[in-house]
This record gives C-alpha cells, sequence and structure tokens, in this order.
C-alpha cells in the first residue's frame, strides 16, 4: 500500500509547492529568466542525486546513451507547463482554482490519451466522471 501511496504524496506536496511558487514569481521578473533560476538548481539537484543514488559507478554519459525521445521531449514540455503557470496566475487566476481547473481538463484529456494511444478500455464509470469533470469545470470557472 506503501509503494503506491508515497509517491502520491510526493506529487501532490511538490505541486501544492509548485503552485505557490508560480503564483509568487515577481512580476517584474523574465518569466524566462524564471525559468533559468528554476532549471539551473533543477540541474543541481538532479546531478547531484544522480551520482548520490548511482553508487558512484556509473558514469552520467553512459546512462545518457540509453536515453530515447521521451526525455528530450519533456524537458520541452516542462517549460510549456511552467511557463503556461506563470502566465496564468500573471492573468489573475485565483491558486485555488487555476489548478484544479488545469489538472480536471488535464484528466479527461488523458483519458482520451489513454484510449487512442494505449489501447485503454473506456468504461461506463469513466464517461460519467468526464461528465461530472465537465460539470464542475463549468461550476468553478464561473
Amino acid at each position: 500500500m506503501w509503494n503506491l501511496l508515497w509517491p502520491m504524496l510526493m506529487v501532490v506536496g511538490a505541486n501544492t509547492v509548485y503552485n505557490i511558487c508560480a503564483k509568487s514569481v515577481p512580476d517584474k521578473l523574465n518569466s524566462f529568466a524564471a525559468l533559468t533560476i528554476n532549471y539551473l538548481v533543477a540541474a543541481g539537484l538532479s546531478l547531484a542525486l544522480f551520482y548520490l543514488t548511482s553508487g558512484g559507478g556509473k558514469s552520467l554519459v553512459q546512462e545518457m546513451a540509453k536515453t530515447n525521445w521521451a526525455p528530450v521531449v519533456m524537458g520541452l514540455t516542462v517549460v510549456g507547463l511552467e511557463l503556461g503557470y506563470i502566465f496564468i496566475y500573471r492573468a489573475g487566476w485565483k491558486v485555488s482554482v487555476a489548478s484544479l481547473v488545469a489538472n480536471i481538463a488535464l484528466a479527461c484529456l488523458l483519458v482520451v490519451v489513454g484510449v487512442l494511444l494505449y489501447k485503454e478500455v473506456l468504461t461506463l464509470r469513466q464517461v460519467a466522471g468526464m461528465g461530472l469533470c465537465v460539470a464542475g469545470l463549468l461550476l468553478i470557472s464561473r
């Protein structure tokens, strides 16, 4: 059970702090300067954690040789994600609403992606859940 729970708690906790930080980025700070700071900190932490967890015997270059397209595209999309959140909050969205709207819309879209790309089965329960999500989006965004 803990193996299922701790990653979810990590995502929720990190996402909470992330949204607080995104809303707190100074308006006068260039958005791309903010992203540069974000990624320098993230790169430094990731590099340190790589060496701490690799047992000292692995080379980062050797690990990078094992990659495919996914981490590269993920890096590109993270820029869009973070820039989007900065712009969402600068546009005046409330922190209590913006992330909720974005995540509900994302969840509905990922159901469709799961069906189309990964051949997941779409159940009546999921369709009903998506309907409730859309109704919730309409209620919360008014």
